[in-house]
């Protein structure tokens, strides 16, 4: 199967590959806030319609962990599916899993038709969602890395991070017009659901898009980069940089769902704020978002990738700072949390597989990415809510706050340890 995949490869424009890189991620993260919105939204009304707004909310938010802590599994599992069927089968399979689940979520009865079988259906659904995400994983990052010309590894690195933002922009304007223009009966009866719909088109997309990168040849190098490594001799010679690795994009990942479903959640339980003002004020943030991971790449190549991740950790002091305007002017944080996301994010990937020794890349990268989400995300809505409902915003702000300090240590250890190498060399 590896022969025949290698057979079909074809070189094409660099300005092609860009573009399908980007129409991948965007189709990804569309689906991924898709969920993540409705988590804060819809979620606590239609599954947990028995218990309290807040305590309703919180068990939505311990659900949609449950994709996060799938990807590890996955992506363990892929490795053996993907030496019989190939990349391309497995990331075919992967999109597929992810597609049904998603359509799956919107046909799901309420708690009212079908009682404790909701949200039950719902995790379940959850978990292979997570399943599907962690078996497509493509390392475009390291594709990208491999084909951009030399000096330009940051700008073209930051290219595939630009589908967070995107993606987040397109969900969140899907929510905002069925919000804004159904009664809320109408909304949580049906409205909801066209959002997971959508998800299902866009996932077709995806596939193509990612199929087409597959039969792209990105040089020896890239090559190299995109095998699979002994699991045994993976965790042997790379185990300490896996997990430091981990820790490395711990802010940014937090952040994802700090400045982007928190916000949600905090204005529906403790504020009179109207949700289509907050995903406003979250359109805007994700417009500028998109300009910042662009920035992050043009610094990230005049400078370092290191300058672009502690000039991000030394700007999250300054976001805990703001996050009681959460209470009274929630677009001031919101919009500087985007800025700041987008920045940081921008780097957040392109600076993991430079730990690996090329051999060790593809499947270092996967596995530290995976534990990165898990670490830095998959907890974030939920710590921050119960924080921000026992202790106020500035126990959640302490919580930002720890997520830099961490990248910041980590950034500062794995710094040494390649400045160690190459003195030993």
């Amino acid at each position: 199967m590896a022969n025949t995949e290698a057979a079909t490869l074809h070189h094409v424009n660099l300005d092609d590959v860009v573009t399908t890189v980007v129409m991948a991620r965007v189709t990804d993260f569309f689906g991924f806030f898709v969920y993540a919105i409705a988590s804060a939204m819809v979620f606590p009304t239609v599954f947990f319609p028995h218990l309290d707004p807040l305590t309703g909310t919180m068990w939505s938010f311990a659900l949609f962990s449950l994709a996060f802590l799938a990807r590890p599994i996955a992506s363990m599992a892929s490795r053996t599916l993907q030496h019989k069927i190939g990349r391309g089968g497995k990331i075919t399979l992967a999109l597929m899993v992810l597609g049904c689940s998603t359509v799956t979520i919107g046909l799901l009865p309420s708690y009212e038709k079908i009682g404790w079988l909701a949200p039950l259906s719902l995790g379940v659904l959850r978990f292979l969602q997570g399943l599907g995400l962690g078996g497509a994983w493509d390392g475009i990052t390291l594709q990208l890395k491999s084909a951009a010309p030399k000096n330009r590894e940051g700008l073209y690195g930051m290219v595939p991070q630009l589908g967070g933002p995107i993606g987040f922009c397109v969900a969140a304007s899907l929510f905002y017009v069925l919000e804004g223009f159904l009664t809320p009966e109408e909304f949580y009866s049906y409205g909801w659901r066209f959002a997971f719909f959508a998800v299902m088109a866009v996932n077709v997309v995806a596939l193509f898009a990612r199929l087409r990168l597959l039969t792209t040849d990105f040089g020896a190098d890239g090559e190299t980069s995109m095998k699979s490594a002994p699991l045994s001799e993976l965790l042997r010679s790379e185990g300490r940089t896996i997990l430091l690795s981990a820790l490395l994009p711990l802010c940014s990942y937090a952040l994802f769902h700090m400045v982007t479903v928190f916000p949600l959640s905090y204005a529906i339980l403790f504020t009179d704020f109207s949700l289509t003002d907050i995903l406003l004020y979250e359109l805007i943030g994700g417009t500028l978002a998109i300009g910042t991971v662009i920035l992050s790449g043009v610094l990230a190549d005049r400078f370092s990738r290191r300058v672009v991740l502690w000039i991000s950790c030394a700007l999250v002091p300054l976001l805990c700072l703001s996050i009681g305007t959460l209470a009274t002017q929630p677009a001031i944080y919101i919009i500087l949390g985007f800025m700041l996301l987008g920045l940081s994010y921008g780097q957040s990937s392109t600076i993991v597989p430079n730990r690996f020794e090329p051999k060790f890349r593809y499947s270092g990268s996967a596995l530290a990415t995976n534990l990165s989400w898990i670490l830095g995300a998959a907890f974030a809505p939920l710590v921050g809510l119960f924080l921000a409902a026992q202790f106020g915003l500035a126990a959640t702000a302490m919580y930002m706050l720890s997520g830099a300090i961490v990248t910041a240590g980590s950034l500062y250890v794995l710094s040494n340890v390649v400045e160690k190498k190459k003195a030993a060399s």
